[in-house]
């Protein structure tokens, strides 16, 4: 019996480690003019590792997932959310711009890297096809707290310089890279646009996790931007369909002073303008939807030249 409470309570932390999340927490500075060298924009991003796989997120786009999370969720609980106006729930009022409008995950024995995005409310994602090949060199410094070993990877059309360290027996690091006998803990491209500095390690006890999205399109990396597109005109086309049929409405009831197809243009007409709960703009029936707006959502990631 007195070997018994030794070993629960070594199982019961050991199953509390398991259960927890270690947190890296790395300060990214970004040069927002991918032609000319100015002053690098800086923000938090983490490096999120539970058991063996880990999720790079920014800190900006953590809270504004979060905060997404928690309005759909109030708006499935009220069954009566239909008499609720969630339009005035602009998350990006309360999360600053990210530089990283994306999430990437990694099984970390496996070395499978997946890449996460969302085009017109629907998440999007494709399993990275280029494995790192690291030259680890004999060059040792420290680096942010820790004696650091120097390795070189080519990698998105740049040459990137990494530093790991042995003292944290996990093959990971920023972004999609990984594969080092050891955490990276500062990582730079050779052309002076991105630099990774470790800052510090915490423990998280319930961190926030990206939900697993059952409808999730898969891509791959070379169609990623074309499935984008594709997804980017199917709802164009869905919107121009709403508006269709909010225009046959309105021609039908009309507000108060009588019908017509801009029902907008009467007092009780309105439109349906706002913000849905996932943060993307539902723009009025009555606004030209016939062109989707192909912005920078669907652009070549900037972190990778081809």
């Amino acid at each position: 019996m007195k070997y018994k409470l030794p070993v629960f309570l070594m199982l019961f932390l050991l199953t509390m480690y398991h259960g927890q999340t270690v947190r890296y927490i790395y300060q990214a500075s970004v040069n927002p003019d991918s032609i000319n060298l100015v002053t690098m924009k800086t923000e938090k991003t983490f490096l999120n590792v539970k058991g063996d796989h880990s999720l790079f997120i920014s800190e900006n786009k953590l809270i504004k997932d979060s905060l997404f999370t928690v309005f759909k969720g109030e708006e499935k609980k009220d069954k009566k959310s239909e008499k609720k106006d969630f339009s005035k729930l602009d998350v990006r009022k309360h999360a600053e711009p990210t530089f990283f409008e994306y999430y990437i995950t990694k099984n970390i024995p496996g070395q499978k890297v997946y890449y996460h995005d969302k085009i017109a409310g629907k998440q999007i994602y494709y399993q990275e096809d280029r494995p790192m090949k690291w030259e680890i060199t004999n060059v040792m410094e420290q680096q942010n707290g820790y004696p650091a070993q120097k390795a070189i990877t080519n990698f998105g059309g740049r040459v990137w310089t990494a530093w790991f360290t042995k003292e944290i027996n996990i093959s990971d690091g920023p972004y999609k890279f990984s594969g080092l006998p050891g955490l990276i803990v500062k990582l730079e491209d050779d052309k002076g646009d991105y630099k990774f500095d470790l800052v510090k390690k915490i423990i998280i006890k319930n961190s926030f996790e990206e939900p697993d999205i059952s409808d999730a399109k898969q891509s791959t990396r070379i169609n990623f931007n074309g499935d984008k597109a594709a997804l980017e005109l199917e709802f164009a086309k869905n919107r121009r369909t709403m508006k269709d049929a909010a225009g046959m409405q309105n021609f039908g009831g009309g507000g108060r002073h009588g019908g017509g197809m801009r029902g907008g243009d009467h007092p009780g007409g309105g439109e349906m303008t706002g913000r849905g709960m996932n943060g993307d703009h539902i723009p009025s029936p009555n606004s030209d939807t016939s062109t989707p707006s192909f912005n920078n959502e669907i652009s070549q990631n900037p972190i990778e030249l081809k």
